[in-house]
């Protein structure tokens, strides 16, 4: 079963919401944070990325970058920016991309749930990166971040987030990004009602989010029998067949710095190239390769792989297996200098842009891994290739925090 539970949201005032709503802090970096946040004394990323307050070049590692991200919590809190709600509430969160439409549940998802599998993982966290937010939320005594989880969708979950939907949102807002933001808070019985419907939910997943989530279970760990509801982390639910991933595509150097022709030539001993007009593979199985200034086509060859495995038959783990180990000696993509990877929402035109200014010899464009594939890997217990997903939109930051 799935514990979620309602709790007395930190937000801001719906006048406010437009100024506070904010990035999340892994998308953007510091010299972004600062731009995007000068001028307005009410942006979260003073809380999410506390080191745009403090003297460019400091490290945003230190102590003191993490006690800066308290103080301006606090400070958000005393001049009424944020406010927390009189009794603990669900809230129904819903985001506009273009056509595509998702909602999901703000909620406390269970630390213990996460410890033991009931929410499951797909990808492998980083020692640092894991580090860094296990100190940001001790700091804080706060999740100021949700974690995107998913669920196979369920009809009366669905009619239930429908009805509380049918009232006017509490907050509407567009970012300078263009995506639609709404907010609901979940009237006590409704909410009840939900929460009794994700009682029969057999398992969460961890969409986006695994360096959160760590943490959270690291924090409940070293607090364990101290008073506060650190037993929960914030989460915003959303169900699988809403989900909308994008291509996380890889930018290769190769150490041979071989021509063009020659890389092609290399290509097509193990996938089957062909010219190219649209950048982007129109189906699983296929690569778009932008090589000596155009695109190809290349399709990975039937039998090449382990079809009955859900990691191996990822287009990123093909990539991987047959492209990036074998061809450019890239054994271990986390750590390797000579592979980078951008996401989809860039567009093939950054892939293009980057091979022509800086020197990358070729670039991959992917097809999306499909969330039943993320499923079917977090069920089977394993874990996905690093970068392998890039979900969208992005949950924006500072409209709900947790403090514990």
């Amino acid at each position: 079963m799935a514990t979620l539970r309602p709790f007395r949201a930190l937000r801001p005032p719906a006048a406010l919401a437009a100024q506070v709503a904010s990035p999340p802090y892994d998308v953007v970096s510091t010299k972004e944070a600062r731009a995007l946040a000068a001028g307005n004394a009410d942006s979260f990323l003073r809380v999410s990325r506390p080191e745009i307050d403090l003297p460019e070049g400091v490290d945003e590692h230190s102590d003191p970058v993490y006690a800066k991200g308290r103080e301006n919590l606090d400070e958000l809190v005393r001049r009424g920016v944020l406010r927390a709600d009189s009794e603990p509430r669900f809230y129904v969160y819903a985001q506009r991309m273009g056509e595509h439409r998702q909602t999901g549940l703000v909620a406390c998802a269970s630390v213990d749930e996460y410890d033991r599998d009931v929410i499951k993982k797909h990808e492998k966290t980083r020692a640092d990166k894991e580090d860094d937010r296990v100190r940001h939320i001790d700091t804080l005594s706060a999740h100021d971040e949700p974690v995107f989880l998913t669920y196979r969708a369920v009809p009366d979950i669905d009619a239930a987030i429908e009805e509380v939907k049918r009232a006017a949102p509490e907050y509407d807002l567009v970012t300078p990004d263009g995506v639609a933001h709404q907010l609901w808070v979940v009237p006590p019985a409704l909410g009840a009602r939900i929460e009794q419907l994700f009682g029969g939910v057999p398992a969460l997943y961890v969409a986006d989010g695994h360096h959160r989530s760590a943490a959270a279970s690291r924090v409940h760990a070293a607090r364990r029998g101290q008073p506060g509801e650190h037993d929960g982390f914030l989460a915003v639910v959303f169900p699988h067949d809403q989900m909308q991933i994008l291509a996380y595509n890889r930018l290769v150097r190769d150490p041979q710095r071989r021509s063009p022709d020659a890389l092609l030539e290399a290509l097509r001993q193990v996938l089957d190239l062909e010219p190219a007009k649209d950048p982007r593979p129109d189906h699983p199985l296929a690569f778009g390769v932008y090589l000596g200034g155009r695109w190809w086509h290349a399709h990975v060859r039937k039998g090449s792989f382990d079809a009955a495995d859900p990691v191996k038959a990822l287009d990123c783990s093909i990539a991987q297996d047959q492209l990036l180990e074998p061809l450019f000696g890239i054994r271990d993509p986390r750590t390797s200098k000579d592979v980078d990877f951008v996401g989809g929402i860039r567009g093939h035109q950054e892939l293009e842009r980057r091979v022509n200014e800086e020197g990358w010899s070729l670039a991959l464009h992917l097809f999306p891994t499909r969330i039943e594939q993320l499923i079917a890997v977090s069920d089977a217990g394993k874990l996905m290739p690093p970068k392998s997903t890039w979900f969208e939109p992005k949950l924006r930051s500072g409209l709900f925090v947790h403090s514990f």
